[in-house]
């Protein structure tokens, strides 16, 4: 855990070098992980998404499909959701341009405190994210924003719904892809709100919130099934001009 803690601690100070006096610093993607951790989040269940997304970054594969871009850099940052202004950011925007950044990477999200809240605020973390990109000291080439979660929109900001953030994000060059896990227990509703019936999460996530140029969805058939599932997700999303995949793609345990 100290290694983690001290891979952390250096990667919270190397974006502030990232920004010169020439710009911001050119990657091939700004891509930011947003991870649900509403109260239908159990600890364990958390403790899956966390550990999927450190494995995913310890895979070689995944350094050189980085490698492979023009640049051969991305820049990452991972921060977590739950009410509509609970946001918090667990590893900060790094460079990641090979095998060492990336487990140092992997490491920071080993590291990082567990935080919980209550309800789901979709169109909350949609808005959050977008905001990132403005202090990245980064330029991708494209921009990504990568939403996993277990339940749908139950809690928006007065004023603002999950249709207003999406279709911003979207005006603004975002791509949303998103990696829906099916749970048996749905997330509870906001106090004064009922939960409507919805349609199934995958086909919510597929109609309602991902969007842009090559958005996709990939669907976790249970938290078991969540590691491998992101790691193709990433490994789409990191690829260079990937190939057509399909919009939505399945994982079981």
């Amino acid at each position: 855990m100290r290694g983690g803690v001290a891979a952390a601690a250096a990667m919270s100070r190397r974006p502030a070098r990232a920004a010169t006096l020439d710009g911001p610093e050119p990657v091939d993607l700004e891509l930011v992980l947003a991870v649900d951790v509403s109260s239908s989040i159990k600890p364990e269940e958390m403790e899956l998404q966390f550990r999927g997304y450190s494995a995913a970054f310890q895979a070689p594969e995944l350094a050189r499909r980085i490698r492979g871009g023009p640049i051969g850099a991305i820049a990452c940052t991972l921060f977590v959701w739950s009410d509509p202004d609970h946001q918090q950011v667990l590893v900060p925007w790094t460079r990641i341009d090979g095998v060492g950044a990336a487990r140092a990477f992997a490491a920071a999200v080993g590291a990082a405190p567990r935080a919980t809240g209550l309800y789901t605020s979709i169109s909350g973390a949609i808005d959050f994210a977008a905001g990132l990109f403005s202090r990245s000291g980064f330029e991708g080439t494209r921009r990504v924003v990568d939403i996993s979660g277990d339940g749908a929109d139950n809690a928006a900001r007065p004023g603002r719904t999950l249709e207003q953030a999406r279709d911003d994000a979207l005006d603004r060059g975002i791509v949303l892809n998103g990696l829906a896990i099916l749970d048996a227990e749905p997330p509870p509703a906001a106090p004064g709100k009922s939960l409507r019936p919805r349609p199934p999460l995958d086909e919510y996530y597929r109609d309602s919130v991902i969007g842009g140029s090559g958005a996709f969805l990939v669907v976790a058939e249970s938290f078991e099934a969540f590691a491998p599932a992101v790691r193709r997700k990433l490994a789409r999303e990191i690829a260079h001009a990937p190939p057509a995949g399909p919009r939505v793609e399945r994982f079981s345990a």
